[in-house]
């Protein structure tokens, strides 16, 4: 959450761009790498956030607190349009991309190709997970949302959250057990 956060986005609500501006340029990241771990496709992942930040623009006005961060809005928005998009195409995954664009942040040569083989062990795994259960996982511990902001996001309580977050990482585990031993 930003400084100030609930007065800027008021000011948005009124129009003003530079305030959305702001917001747009605290939240770009953390959902551009919400959605890229959702598509594995850079330039989907580029498309798909475009076009929550353009939906949020078009809707401002229809926002409204109930105590959540702007972002738990945004990351809402940005769950809808990867599922309208899985819904038009049957998306391919890209590992690659998806490691590089982690791993070029803070990883040396040898680092990076340790981080990849584990991310690709990692996200082929993760792709045996259900749906909801790769969103909460991806929530809780890649964007480190609460129980509660994850919950608002997928549509369901904070104990349904919890108890999905709790069958995903057994599920992974047994996963990642199975690929091991084959």
């Amino acid at each position: 959450m930003i400084e100030d956060e609930p007065r800027i986005v008021e000011r948005a609500k009124g129009g003003e761009a530079e305030a959305f501006g702001l917001l747009y340029d605290h939240y770009l990241p953390p959902i551009y790498r919400f959605v890229l771990f959702r598509v594995s496709h850079r330039e989907e992942a580029e498309d798909i956030t475009h076009q929550t930040f353009l939906k949020a623009w078009e809707r401002i006005e229809q926002y409204e607190s109930k105590g959540y961060p702007f972002g738990s809005w945004l990351y809402r928005i940005a769950r809808n349009t990867i599922i309208d998009s899985h819904r038009k195409a049957n998306p391919q995954v890209n590992i690659e991309e998806v490691t590089s664009y982690l791993a070029a942040e803070e990883q040396s040569q040898s680092d990076f190709l340790d981080m990849k083989i584990e991310w690709e062990l990692l996200l082929t795994a993760m792709r045996e997970l259900k749906e909801v259960e790769q969103e909460v996982l991806i929530l809780r511990f890649v964007e480190d949302l609460t129980h509660q902001e994850a919950a608002l996001i997928v549509g369901k309580s904070e104990g349904a959250v919890k108890l999905i977050q709790h069958r995903a990482l057994k599920n992974l585990k047994g996963i990642l057990k199975k690929n091991e031993i084959n």
